[in-house]
């Protein structure tokens, strides 16, 4: 199938080609920015267009040297991107995953028990956050979706129990040695305590948002999860998507966000 616009011919595979490699840009720059790598990125960048220029302007001295550097540029930028690689890749493979666990979920919510076993989850998570805003003890619960977040957590102590509202404020304690750092849920469990998340640097963030806020916008940013933020200075309960943050939520609108995205 093809169309002109003015005098170019267009195929559905060339829309098709550009909005895939949109995609990939816009996702190479969630990950990249507010990152060091960011700037080693645009370097490498400008390097390619002025090499391709003198390529075209047919400057031989200048291009030998560059050509150099392009061609063991794409091992260089993997030495380079290492960890962003890596995250991309994850990435990927969890956005195949979520949409698995996302046609899975709607298969088990049609079984009683399994919805009646998430009702139990929300209601013991909605009463752990209540508490803890009540008495102004910080708190950070990421909700996995079942995703792998190896490659995005630096640390974490394994718990692998049930979700229990008793647990959460045991965590979360101010004298218990776990209350720093996230609590990560999986497939029903707190999987992890302790657990230490990359920060957010957006601009967009207000500038009384603390590490948590940041934390919890940070691990959004980087993968397809969600995060609840209890405040310790206000009590507020705060919800992180996409890098996007949501702040002091009502009992109602907490209850149908952790419908919504707990599994």
């Amino acid at each position: 199938m093809m169309f002109k616009i003015g005098f170019l011919p267009v195929r559905i595979w060339d829309i098709l080609d550009i909005l895939i490699v949109g995609y990939l840009m816009y996702q190479i720059y969630r990950l990249l920015k507010g990152n060091i790598a960011f700037n080693i990125f645009v370097g490498v960048l400008t390097l390619y267009v002025v090499w391709w220029l003198v390529e075209q302007l047919n400057m031989d001295l200048l291009g030998a040297v560059l050509d150099q550097f392009v061609k063991v540029g794409v091992i260089i930028l993997i030495i380079i991107f290492q960890p962003e690689v890596r995250r991309f890749l994850l990435f990927l493979g969890n956005s195949t995953l979520r949409r698995r666990s996302d046609f899975l979920s709607r298969i088990i919510d049609r079984n009683f028990e399994g919805a009646e076993q998430k009702e139990s989850w929300v209601q013991s998570l909605k009463k752990a956050m209540l508490r803890l805003s009540r008495s102004k003890t910080g708190a950070l619960i990421v909700l996995s979706k079942n995703l792998n977040l190896e490659g995005l957590i630096n640390s974490g102590i394994i718990i692998d129990a049930q979700i229990s509202d008793a647990l959460l404020e045991s965590i979360f304690n101010k004298s218990s040695p776990l209350h720093d750092g996230a609590v990560i849920l999986e497939n029903g469990k707190i999987k992890l305590a302790s657990s230490i998340l990359p920060i957010s640097e957006s601009h967009e963030l207000p500038s009384n948002a603390g590490l948590r806020h940041r934390a919890a916008v940070g691990i959004t940013e980087r993968t397809n999860v969600a995060a609840f933020v209890v405040s310790e200075e206000s009590g507020a309960i705060s919800f992180a998507l996409k890098g996007k943050l949501k702040r002091k939520l009502e009992e109602e609108e907490i209850v149908d966000l952790l419908n919504k995205h707990l599994i």
